[in-house]
C-alpha cells in the first residue's frame, strides 16, 4: 500500500504519537496528513510519472484513492471499543495509558473525533453509530488477521498481535472475505475474543479468580487488557493457558494468585491476570 506521504506530505500525527509509531509499539509507514480527516482527500489521486522506477512496479495503481479515515482515528475507535468490551469506563486517562500517549494529546484527539461524529463525550466517552461501525471494522480485521497469522503462518500469539496491528489498517473488504472463507468463518481471535460480525454466541463465563479450589475449568478468553501487558501473551501461550485448555484450580493465595493444573503441570497465574482470564466451569 502506498504510504500517505505520497498523498499529503509529512505532517503531525493527530494521535499524539511520534510519526511512524502505533499503539503497543507497533510500527507503520503511514504518515499522518496535514489535515486530520482523510475524507478531505478521498477524491485526491496520485499522479505517477511514467518514467519513474515506481511506475513499472505499480502500473495500474495510478487511480489509487486514500482510505476514508487515517489510522489514528481507527486506533482510537478500536481502543474505545476494546475498553468497553472489557467493561471499563472509557475515560481519557485510560485511552492515554492504552495507547501510550500524553493526556493532552488524547484530549485534543477526542475533540476532533467528537467534531467528526465518531464519539460522544459525557461522564465517559462512547462511540456513535459511525464510530462503532469504524471500530468494529478495525477490530474484526485485527482479530481475523491474528487468526490467519497463527493458524496459517504459525506465528506466536505475541508476534501475531503485533503484526495484526499493521494489517488491520490495510486489509480490504475483498481480502477480508477471502480470509474468512479460508479460515472457515472463525468466530474468535486466537485469544478467544469475539470477531465482530461473526456468529459468535456469548457463553456464561467467569474470571479465573472466582473459581473455587478443586473446581475443574476450561479457559475461554484472554481479555484485551492482558494482550497489552508486556510478556503476558508469551507466558500464557507457553503455559497452555489458551482457549479450550482444560484444567483444575489447585490453589489460591490472598493476593489473588491462582495455581492451575493444565495437562498435569501446575501454572501459577498472578492476581492481575487471574482477574482478567475468562473461564467456564461445569455446572
Amino acid at each position: 500500500m502506498i504510504p500517505h506521504t505520497a498523498m499529503t506530505g509529512r505532517g503531525h500525527d493527530p494521535s499524539g504519537r511520534e510519526r511512524g509509531e502505533t499503539r503497543g509499539g507497533r510500527q507503520t509507514d503511514l504518515d499522518a496528513p496535514t489535515m486530520f480527516n482523510l475524507r478531505t482527500f478521498q477524491r485526491h489521486r496520485i499522479v505517477l510519472e511514467t518514467a519513474s522506477p515506481l511506475w513499472s512496479r505499480l502500473r495500474g495503481m495510478e487511480d489509487y484513492e486514500s482510505p476514508e479515515w487515517h489510522p489514528a482515528f481507527e486506533e482510537y475507535c478500536e481502543t474505545i471499543y476494546e475498553l468497553e468490551e472489557d467493561d471499563l469506563d472509557v475515560i481519557q486517562a485510560r485511552i492515554a495509558d492504552r495507547l501510550e500517549v500524553s493526556r493532552p494529546s488524547v484530549s485534543e484527539m477526542v475533540k476532533r473525533m467528537e467534531a467528526e461524529g465518531l464519539i460522544d463525550i459525557g461522564e465517559k466517552i462512547t462511540l456513535t453509530a459511525q464510530g462503532m461501525h469504524l471500530a468494529e471494522t478495525v477490530v474484526r480485521r485485527h482479530r481475523l488477521a491474528e487468526r490467519f497469522l497463527t493458524d496459517v503462518l504459525n506465528l506466536s500469539w505475541a508476534q501475531a498481535h503485533q503484526e495484526a496491528g499493521k494489517w488491520e489498517h490495510i486489509i480490504s473488504p475483498t481480502v477480508e472475505k477471502a480470509m474468512m472463507d479460508l479460515l472457515d468463518e472463525p468466530t474468535t481471535c486466537p485469544h478467544g475474543n469475539p470477531i465482530p460480525g461473526s456468529d459468535y454466541e456469548t457463553p456464561d463465563l467467569v474470571t479465573l479468580n472466582t473459581i473455587e479450589v478443586g473446581e475443574n475449568l476450561t479457559i475461554r478468553r484472554i481479555t484485551e487488557e492482558l494482550e497489552f501487558t508486556e510478556g503476558m501473551l508469551d507466558f500464557l501461550e507457553e503455559s497452555s493457558i489458551v482457549p479450550g485448555s482444560k484444567g483444575r484450580l489447585s490453589a489460591k493465595s490472598p493476593d489473588g494468585t491462582s495455581t492451575v493444573i493444565i495437562d498435569g503441570t501446575p501454572v501459577v497465574v498472578g492476581g492481575f491476570a487471574s482477574a482478567r482470564i475468562l473461564v467456564s466451569a461445569p455446572t
